[in-house]
């Protein structure tokens, strides 16, 4: 299998698997963006209730220092001394009732709303403030009136209840920052919903490039991506153009120098075919076998190599029909039996289930005449072959089972790369066909699974190649 044809099947197989990650990924561009945009969303709406309450603080406080101002300006007007209406506790904690004092000119105390507030009297006209004792309410704001010395003029100071004040600050402040409180989580949500449509966009493009092999290297459409990612699906697009390009020119090198070599090849081996009455039957007859069959090889690699180039220049694939399994076993099987026979392998079907996919007819067919093929090159003269197609917990599958020497488990993950084989294995082979296969089951959404079997000793008793096939196009066992 091709870099990009690995590349392809690993985005393919890892994009479903995006649904599992952690619902958050310092990496992400999409989580950053959404952190920064909640965090400035927060600092808005913190920055908004400071500012209300700062507003709120200023404007109440002003109003009730010019109303005490009033309220003083007006009893030191009159000419005698003023007669106060007592003020309760509740009054002024609850609802910020103002305590009046009334000095004369020699500093005597002549009378108070609330006697027991023993706030001095102040050296100087204007806004002070008091503690008189623990927390908001022991702290009191006073407003006093310039001092007289005329025993006939008064000196009046008006004082509030500090801890009121405060509470009416926040309990406005809290009544306008309230619908802004509220309405935050609908903005937050609001945000990520953009967020999300936003990046969604950039997920279909995701899953473009997932779609793409080398066999249809086509290009992304630029009109469902935001303007700021549209240069680098450009330039992505280019890159797919190379790629094209090199792919073409690979494709073309192997077609023609197959295509080159099969005719010598041929002849070379139609020669050798004339030449063995000529042969003697001592020494030189070894080295004409072993000659024979480099022969033969070289003939199989180049059939490989023109069916795999085949496969990948095939810019229009053929069209899926709907093909019973086991039929297309039984005529593989019947093709390959003259490779059976000359080893004088017993190669044999068995059906238990039957099972329908929907395929190119040649695809599925390469995918098993080359697991069969090296099924057959692999076993022993004299050897077994079972195709089996059976149901694996409810899954329909086709095994394909050998008796020769299986795969070494640590080169058992490579057995599907483009001339890979075994080392010290005498076997004739190109090293193409697993790659073959499994190439042409990728692209139809099957699966092939190589694993050893061993005898009841433990002992290596050959390799089987199970296909798994698609569950929706599958029948019901037989």
């Amino acid at each position: 299998m091709s870099a990009a044809t690995a590349a392809t099947v690993t985005a393919a197989t890892t994009a479903p698997t995006a649904a599992g990650r952690p619902w958050y990924s310092p990496g992400s561009l999409r989580n950053r963006l959404l952190m920064w945009l909640v965090l400035v969303h927060l600092l808005a709406a913190a920055g908004v209730a400071w500012f209300t309450y700062a507003s709120y603080d200023k404007l109440i406080i002003t109003f009730k220092d010019d109303q005490m101002q009033m309220l003083a300006d007006a009893y030191a007007s009159n000419v005698v001394a003023p007669e106060l209406r007592p003020a309760d506790e509740r009054s002024i904690f609850g609802r910020g009732a103002f305590i009046v004092q009334v000095w004369n000119g020699r500093g005597e105390l002549l009378a108070s709303s609330w006697p027991a507030l023993a706030v001095p009297r102040q050296p100087a006209e204007g806004l002070g403030t008091v503690r008189m004792g623990p927390g908001d309410d022991g702290v009191w704001r006073v407003y006093s009136t310039a001092p007289v010395a005329d025993p006939g003029r008064f000196q009046v100071q008006v004082i509030q209840n500090g801890g009121f004040v405060r509470r009416m600050v926040a309990k406005r402040a809290l009544s306008s920052t309230a619908p802004i409180v509220l309405l935050l989580p609908l903005s937050l949500a609001a945000l990520w919903l953009v967020v999300w449509a936003t990046s969604r966009k950039l997920r279909s493009v995701v899953l473009d490039v997932a779609a793409q092999d080398e066999r249809s290297l086509s290009e992304l459409s630029v009109s469902r991506v935001p303007d700021e990612i549209a240069p680098l699906v450009e330039a992505f697009n280019s890159l797919l153009g190379r790629l094209r390009q090199a792919f073409a020119a690979q494709r073309r090198f192997v077609q023609d120098a197959a295509h080159e070599l099969r005719t010598p090849i041929a002849a070379i081996g139609l020669q050798l075919d004339n030449m063995r009455a000529e042969v003697p039957a001592e020494a030189v007859a070894e080295h004409y076998t072993h000659l024979k069959g480099g022969v033969t090889r070289a003939q199989h690699l180049i059939e490989q190599l023109l069916r795999l180039s085949r496969q990948e220049s095939s810019t229009e694939p053929e069209a899926p029909v709907a093909l019973d399994v086991a039929s297309v076993l039984r005529d593989s099987v019947a093709q390959l039996m003259v490779v059976a026979d000359r080893r004088r392998i017993d190669i044999g079907f068995e059906g238990r289930a039957t099972a329908t996919v929907t395929a190119p007819p040649a695809e599925l067919r390469s995918v098993f005449d080359n697991l069969i093929d090296n099924a057959l090159r692999h076993s022993p003269e004299g050897g077994v072959v079972d195709v089996r197609l059976h149901e694996v917990e409810g899954r329909p599958v086709v095994d394909v089972i050998d008796n020769g020497p299986g795969i070494p488990p640590e080169l058992i993950d490579r057995a599907f790369d483009r001339f890979f084989r075994v080392p010290g294995n005498p076997t004739e082979g190109s090293g193409l066909g697993l790659a073959i296969a499994r190439m042409a089951a990728l692209r139809n959404g099957l699966r092939i699974v190589l694993a050893n079997r061993h005898d009841a000793q433990g002992r290596p008793a050959g390799l089987q190649a199970r296909v798994y096939l698609r569950g929706a196009d599958a029948g019901r066992a037989a």
